[in-house]
């Protein structure tokens, strides 16, 4: 399997794993996983309503690139390289 679709499977992995994780403090919000293969991008969205007011969060925001996975969005204390390594992407491509 080539780089850029060993890296493509891992983030999907990672991003679909991540959405069955129900946001806390977001009762009444939902994930969702958005992928553009054509063009190399890859979000985890939190969107619905809390309190009267809609939500519409990036949680993630992954584009590959070439070989290397950019981090555009991480809006959470994980380590994204060290996540996405256990996955099976080389550290040195994040």
């Amino acid at each position: 399997m080539d780089t850029k679709l060993k890296n493509e499977t891992a983030i999907l992995a990672f991003l679909e794993e991540y959405a069955r994780i129900k946001p806390v403090n977001f009762k009444n919000a939902t994930n969702q996983v958005v992928v553009d293969r054509e063009h190399g991008h890859y979000q985890l969205v939190r969107l619905g309503w809390q309190e009267g007011r809609y939500i519409y969060n990036t949680v993630f925001h992954f584009d590959l690139v070439g070989d290397k996975v950019w981090v555009q969005q991480n809006r959470t204390d994980l380590s994204i390289a060290d996540e996405l390594e256990q996955y099976g992407i080389n550290a040195a491509d994040v």
